[in-house]
C-alpha cells in the first residue's frame, strides 16, 4: 500500500486495495454456518480471555495474541491525537505494556463485548491517565519490550494531519484495513504452504477491477490450466477468504452472534 494521498484522504478507500475491496464486498453475501461458529466458538481468542476464571496463561496469551495483531489502530488513534511518530511509538509500546503485564484479566473480563471495542476504551482510559501522571521520567524505562509485530517497519500508518477525520474514525479505518491484510496473509500463507505460491499470485490479480488485469483465459494460458479450472480455482479462493475472514472475526468477539454484526460494522467502516 502506498504513500496516503492527504487530499484524498477522508475516504476509507485509500487504506484498502481492490483485491481488499472485492473480497469483503464476496463475503457480504456469504452463507453463514451458525451452527458451525456456535460449536467451534470456545477456542477462540477473545472468548478464552472473557471466559477464564483465573489468571491462566492460555487466556494471557490469547490477549498478548491480539495485541499483537491490532497495534496499527492502536498507534494510528495516538497520531491523530497530535503525537509525533516516535512519540506514538513510545505510547503504543508502553499501552500494550501496561495491559498485559500491569493489568489483571479480572478486569479486562468486565468487557463483554468486542475487543475492537474494548481496546479503544482501555486505551482512552491509558491516555487520560498518562496524561495525569505527567511522567517524570522517559517512557517505557524500566519496562519489558512487548514485541510488537512490525512496529518501526511500516511508516503507512503515518496518518492525515489537516482534514476532519477523528482519532476514532482512523482507528476504525485501521481497524479495518488491518484486519483485511491479515486474511490476506493468511490466505497466501495457506497457498505458499500447499506449493501454489503462483497460483496465488495468479488468481489474486483476478480480483481487482481495473484496466489491464489479466481475464481467467489469460491466467488459464500462463498456467496450462483450462478456464474452466481457474474459474473453479477462483471459486474456491474466494469461498476460503470468506471462511477465513469469519474466523479471524470470531476470535475478537464474545458471542457467535456478534461474528455478523462485527462483520457488517466492518463493511459499514469500509463504505464510509
Amino acid at each position: 500500500m502506498g504513500a496516503v494521498d492527504h487530499s484524498q484522504s477522508s475516504r476509507q478507500g485509500e487504506f484498502l486495495s481492490p483485491a481488499q475491496k472485492d473480497l469483503l464486498e464476496s463475503a457480504r453475501d456469504a452463507a453463514t454456518a451458525e451452527g458451525k461458529w456456535a460449536a467451534s466458538f470456545t477456542t477462540t481468542r477473545w472468548s478464552v480471555v472473557l471466559e477464564a476464571q483465573t489468571e491462566s496463561p492460555s487466556a494471557r496469551q490469547a490477549l498478548e495474541k491480539l495485541c499483537r495483531i491490532y497495534w496499527p489502530p492502536i498507534y494510528s488513534f495516538v497520531q491523530r491525537k497530535g503525537v509525533d511518530s516516535e512519540e506514538a511509538k513510545d505510547l503504543t509500546q508502553e499501552f500494550f505494556a501496561d495491559l498485559l503485564e500491569q493489568r489483571s484479566l479480572t478486569a479486562v473480563r468486565k468487557e463483554k463485548g468486542r475487543f475492537r471495542s474494548y481496546l479503544l476504551g482501555a486505551l482512552k482510559y491509558f491516555l487520560a491517565d498518562e496524561h495525569r501522571r505527567a511522567m517524570a521520567i522517559k517512557r517505557g524505562k524500566g519496562q519489558r519490550p512487548v514485541p510488537l509485530e512490525e512496529l518501526s517497519v511500516d511508516e503507512r500508518t503515518e496518518m492525515e494531519s489537516a482534514d476532519s477525520i477523528t482519532a476514532e474514525q482512523i482507528y476504525e479505518r485501521r481497524w479495518a484495513s488491518t484486519l483485511l491484510e491479515r486474511v490476506l496473509k493468511l490466505l497466501k500463507n495457506e497457498y505458499v504452504a500447499a506449493g501454489n505460491a503462483v497460483l496465488f499470485d495468479s488468481l489474486k490479480q483476478l480480483l481487482p477491477d481495473e484496466p489491464g488485469s489479466p481475464s481467467q483465459a489469460d491466467i488459464a494460458g500462463q498456467l496450462g490450466m483450462t478456464s474452466n479450472a481457474v474459474r473453479q480455482a477462483f471459486h474456491r479462493f474466494r469461498q476460503r477468504y470468506q471462511l477465513l475472514l469469519r474466523e479471524e472475526i470470531a476470535h475478537t468477539v464474545a458471542t457467535p452472534g456478534d461474528v455478523e454484526d462485527e462483520l457488517r460494522h466492518l463493511i459499514a467502516v469500509v463504505r464510509s
